[in-house]
């Protein structure tokens, strides 16, 4: 097996309010670095997913790219997460908006067109690919600023302007300016067609490369078919030239079938996985599930038992009730009428959560049987498992998303992780005990 030495990138998940971008960055990389496929050098693929995704360390990561690249580097950027332009009494401006933006701060809080059209000019590789998944759906609230109005943008129009300048350029969004992108499992409509074509399939010629027309050319194939003809890539290569991108099965010539192993499903609507999760419960009536957050006004909130709420609550004049307990996890406070339950104030993760995580972090840095890629891969999940855990925004379809990933590198893993989650203290009974129903009914 050969590696693609020249073979440099960068893939951001930024995670938060749209969870699914994590998956998608991590399988990304994931195929990026395995030997057997792409062969790009481990080091040389930089992944940065939710709490590791801030401004700052996006920054730096592309800072640390133009460093270390050269002009015959081939390199990849992969930004999955909001794209938004803003219109103020100031102009107009385009933004990336990465882990922990703030509305009210974007010029500190996330990256600009100016800001990034500059890193993309620091690199001095003459062979780059910008892939952008960055028009999904989900808002991101409403901005503080009356003078400030938000849209939805695939594309910052700085960026297009300097890679359609120059051959060797290239960039692919995932949808056109007035598309949402759609989710899936276990990626994205638009990040499984890159995967699909990174794993040589659609590729015009077997033999042993993917170039940048197979990439987009099958992404713009596909994508449209998967989500009713509803989302539409958006390529400029008409300048470059149609350069190789990365091997697809580790210098041979036959394909070696996807790197999952299960089939692909896209969300019947935008949007409609990145909100809540209600199967397996009993409604009666109105009802809000909260995986964070949930503001006024609610009106009246009557649980009928115990409430797991993974932010805080703001009934804007109207009561919350529950026959037993509520509990809140992290800082949340519930704020309206606190009659007829119990309220258990739950601040940060219990004690002996925390101790799980840290042995299993232990547990697969002392793994001899699995590669150094495979451990990083695991370290990745369980830190991101660990941070939903302690929002409160752990929802059944994103643990069992962890533990199908966790599973296919070390399958004693997930039952341990499981019992962790089962914990009542943890707040995810429902959670944990959907996950295993699902599992035993497959």
């Amino acid at each position: 097996m050969n590696l693609f030495k020249q073979g440099h990138a960068l893939i951001v998940g930024a995670g938060g309010d749209l969870p699914n971008t994590a998956d998608d960055a991590l399988g990304l990389a994931k195929i990026l670095r395995e030997p057997g496929r792409c062969g790009y050098p481990p080091a040389q693929v930089h992944l940065l997913t939710e709490t590791n995704a801030t401004r700052d360390k996006l920054l730096t990561a592309l800072e640390t790219l133009a460093q270390t690249t050269t002009s015959n580097s081939t390199v990849i950027f992969y930004f999955s997460g909001h794209g938004y332009r803003a219109v103020s009494s100031l102009g107009a401006a385009y933004y990336l908006l990465p882990y922990g933006y703030r509305l009210a701060e974007l010029y500190r809080t996330a990256l600009s067109e100016k800001e990034f059209t500059a890193k993309l000019e620091a690199i001095p590789a003459r062979k780059m690919l910008i892939l952008l998944d960055c028009c999904h759906a989900g808002g991101v609230g409403d901005a503080k600023d009356p003078g400030l109005t938000l849209t939805k943008a695939p594309l910052p129009p700085g960026a297009v302007e300097l890679l359609t300048a120059g051959r060797g350029r290239v960039l692919i969004a995932s949808s056109q300016e007035d598309e949402l992108s759609y989710a899936g499992n276990p990626y994205s409509a638009f990040t499984l067609a890159l995967i699909e074509a990174f794993s040589g399939h659609g590729v015009a010629k077997k033999d042993g490369y993917v170039r940048v027309t197979d990439l987009a050319l099958h992404a713009r194939e596909v994508v449209p078919g998967r989500t009713r003809n509803k989302q539409h890539p958006i390529l400029h290569f008409e300048q470059a030239d149609n350069f190789v991108l990365a091997y697809y099965a580790g210098g041979e010539t036959e394909p070696k079938g996807l790197p999952f192993d299960v089939g692909p499903e896209i969300e019947p609507e935008p949007g409609a996985w990145t909100t809540f999760d209600q199967r397996g419960q009993t409604v009666h009536g109105p009802q809000f599930n909260v995986a964070g957050d949930a503001h006024g006004p609610l009106q009246q909130i009557n649980t009928g038992g115990a409430a797991y709420i993974g932010g805080g609550v703001q009934t804007g004049g109207g009561n919350f009730t529950g026959r037993d307990s509520i509990q809140i996890t992290g800082d949340g406070n519930v704020i309206g009428n606190q009659s007829h339950s119990t309220v258990i104030k739950q601040t940060g993760q219990p004690t002996h959560i925390r101790q799980t995580f840290r042995r299993l972090r232990a547990s697969v840095a002392a793994q001899a049987t699995i590669s150094s890629l495979d451990k990083e891969d695991l370290q990745i999940e369980l830190e991101d498992l660990e941070d939903e855990l302690t929002a409160g925004s752990l929802t059944a379809r994103h643990l069992s998303r962890h533990l199908r990933n966790i599973g296919r590198i070390l399958p004693q893993l997930e039952a341990e992780l499981l019992r962790a989650c089962a914990d009542p203290a943890s707040g995810l009974g429902l959670v944990a005990r959907q996950v295993a129903e699902t599992e035993q009914n497959q």
